[in-house]
């Protein structure tokens, strides 16, 4: 088995869930394993090795679970992108489309500098517009986006489609 395989393979569908209608891919089996935990963060990081990265930026939530240890792989530090209100500090935002209405994410408005090369970590990308939001600010902040690494793609929500002259890496394509 690949380590694709074996990833793909801690993944469970839920149905019906957070909706009627919504399959929802289900990390936590993967999360509970602690060789599919290692495999994961380790082929997130992977292509951004040798590229000169400075700061990784997880996206709450789940962002949080594989930046940190993405980051200590790659030996540099991490930088939370968190939804408004969550905090301490002064900030700088980005606001984005939901089906039915706005979201924003926010940074510390020091979290990101021009001499800044950031890799983005994310669990999971479906519509893209929390990815784009936070390439967006990221690119606002001064800093130069190497790319974004995300465990699993809903490649068919299209949602790269929001994200411009970044690279997107992505585990698993379902």
């Amino acid at each position: 088995m690949t380590d694709l395989e074996f990833l793909l393979s801690k993944i469970r569908d839920v149905q019906d869930f957070p909706q009627p209608g919504i399959l929802f891919k289900d990390i936590t089996p993967l999360l509970q394993d602690c060789e599919a935990l290692r495999v994961a963060c380790r082929l997130l990081a992977e292509p951004f090795r040798e590229r000169g990265v400075s700061v990784v930026v997880g996206i709450e939530s789940r962002g949080f679970i594989f930046g940190p240890p993405v980051a200590l792989d790659l030996g540099v530090g991490f930088v939370p992108a968190r939804k408004a209100g969550k905090l301490p500090w002064k900030t700088v935002e980005e606001t984005y489309d939901l089906e039915y209405g706005t979201d924003q994410v926010q940074m510390h408005e020091d979290a990101i500098g021009s001499e800044d090369r950031v890799l983005i970590i994310d669990d999971l990308m479906a519509t893209g517009g929390t990815a784009a939001a936070v390439t967006n600010l990221v690119r606002r902040m001064g800093g130069e986006l190497v790319g974004l690494s995300i465990l699993v793609e809903l490649t068919f929500l299209e949602g790269r489609k929001l994200i411009d002259g970044v690279e997107i890496h992505s585990l698993l394509e379902v």
